[in-house]
């Protein structure tokens, strides 16, 4: 049974984003929740997140300023995590 793993991406977004990807090939359902800032834009970032939106990880953010992340409030961000069975933070 596939597991609902949660990302949490704050200090340590490249590890984090590449975990987000990384954890897909296990089968699970990852969804990958960018938290407080904007991603920085480095290669390995943006390749992340380009990975991730052709494999459909949902990715949300509480930043407004992070384009092409769909944005829901910390609130809805905290309502979501209750749904899943592991949460990653970094």
């Amino acid at each position: 049974m596939a597991k609902k793993i949660a990302v949490i991406v704050r200090d340590r977004q490249a590890e984090a984003l590449r975990m987000g990807v990384g954890m897909m090939l296990a089968d699970d359902l990852v969804t990958v929740f960018v938290m407080d800032r904007k991603v920085e834009e480095t290669e390995n970032n943006m390749m992340n997140l380009e990975t991730m939106n052709d494999m459909d990880i949902k990715t949300y953010t509480n930043c407004k300023d992070n384009a092409n992340i769909e944005y829901i409030s910390t609130e809805e961000v905290a309502n979501k995590l209750l749904e899943f069975d592991n949460i990653l933070p970094y």
